[in-house]
């Protein structure tokens, strides 16, 4: 039975190659360094998703109605 070669990916942090296999514990990551990249990411709430309503401050509705 012939080896076959372990599936790379794109790092979601880098661009670079990362090897998707058990092997790699920081997996779909390349490196630690860019796992951590992505955790403090989050931490810090870079990544959102975007909201349509408005602030809290500010009524609904179209204002010259009001």
């Amino acid at each position: 039975m012939a080896a076959t070669k372990p599936r790379t990916v794109r790092c979601p942090a880098c661009g670079g190659k990362s090897v998707y296999a058990p092997s790699n514990p920081y997996r779909p990551f390349c490196s630690e360094r860019c796992k951590n990249m992505d955790l403090g990411a989050w931490a810090s709430e870079s990544f959102r998703v975007p909201d349509d309503s408005p602030p809290d401050d500010l009524p609904f509705g179209d204002p010259k109605e009001q």
